[in-house]
């Protein structure tokens, strides 16, 4: 695989105008809870192609693959959803964990797809990726991740969780809350963690402020605000990665400031099934910030590894 930066798809998708970049959404109703998901089956699409499953990041949404979804229907059928708690799902009084996530996933595949796809995470979408194909092998030919956090580096000792506990108060998260999902902090935040900061525009902070005034959206970030510094929260990488034998392609930004890029070449080492590409000059948000490339790198690496 190329990391020549200058790569499009072969083919740019033969839409009509005003079509949805994300498709066809649709409300869910999981173990009673209403999630949001979309599809786009593209009748381009070889009748053999394999599904791909879309899993987004941390405090994110499906809106996130806005410049990914429909060039990649051109290949492939494409499925996306919101996790419980984020985007347009509902915000539950639920205990966010990302073996949670994960059921919902497996949950979501089975219903809605029910033969082998290719599951692909950005972030915490990677790292819940990962982990519904280490826990439900059935459903995957393959897995692609964009970027993977370690959510365990190091745990704090007791009386740090007791102190995060106390800082998790609703009462005072309340008052953070209310500053954080202000589109003026989220447009100077999102530019410092974009490479371009022209990139950040009115739809992308939307996209981020919108669930945020959602009912029940505090009741989420209280939660996460504790599960999130929980040894439960989530299975260890080094647990699960070693032990794959499907192929697996992890994508990473160079320029990555979230999740520094000597992560990658760590976790490559970890499983010679790792196939690793690297973007130059992108970040964090590698879909967004390298869109073309990141679209041509996954169909080209599931034309040649899966089908």
């Amino acid at each position: 695989m190329t990391n020549d930066p200058t790569l499009t798809m072969r083919s740019q998708p033969n839409t009509p105008p005003n079509t949805p970049p994300l498709g066809a959404q649709r409300d869910w109703i999981w173990r009673g809870y209403q999630i949001r998901y979309t599809y786009i089956r593209s009748p381009q699409a070889q009748a053999n192609a394999v599904p791909l499953i879309f899993l987004h990041g941390f405090g994110s949404s499906l809106g996130q693959w806005r410049f990914n979804l429909r060039p990649i229907s051109e290949y492939h059928t494409i499925y996306a959803l919101d996790f419980l708690g984020f985007g347009a799902s509902e915000k539950a009084s639920a205990n966010y964990r990302v073996s949670l996530w994960a059921e919902l996933v497996y949950d979501f595949w089975r219903s809605f797809i029910a033969k082998p796809a290719v599951v692909i995470g950005h972030s915490l979408g990677a790292l819940i990726a990962l982990t519904t194909v280490a826990t439900y092998p059935q459903m995957t030919q393959g897995l692609v991740m964009l970027t993977l956090p370690d959510p365990q580096p190091r745990q704090p000792p007791a009386w740090a969780r007791a102190i995060e506990q106390f800082f998790s108060s609703p009462l005072l998260l309340w008052p953070l809350f209310k500053i954080v999902r202000q589109p003026g902090l989220l447009r100077s935040v999102l530019r410092k963690i974009y490479q371009n900061p022209d990139l950040v525009d009115d739809e992308l902070v939307e996209l981020f402020a919108t669930p945020a005034r959602d009912r029940g959206a505090l009741k989420v970030f209280y939660r996460l605000s504790l599960t999130r510094s929980d040894p439960e929260y989530s299975p260890i990488i080094t647990d699960l990665l070693p032990g794959l034998t499907l192929p697996i392609l992890l994508l990473w930004g160079e320029a990555d400031q979230i999740v520094p890029f000597r992560s990658a070449m760590q976790l490559a080492n970890l499983n010679s099934h790792i196939q690793l590409v690297t973007i130059p000059d992108a970040g964090h948000v590698v879909y967004d910030e390298s869109p073309e490339f990141v679209n041509q790198a996954i169909v080209d690496w599931v034309e040649s590894a899966i089908e």
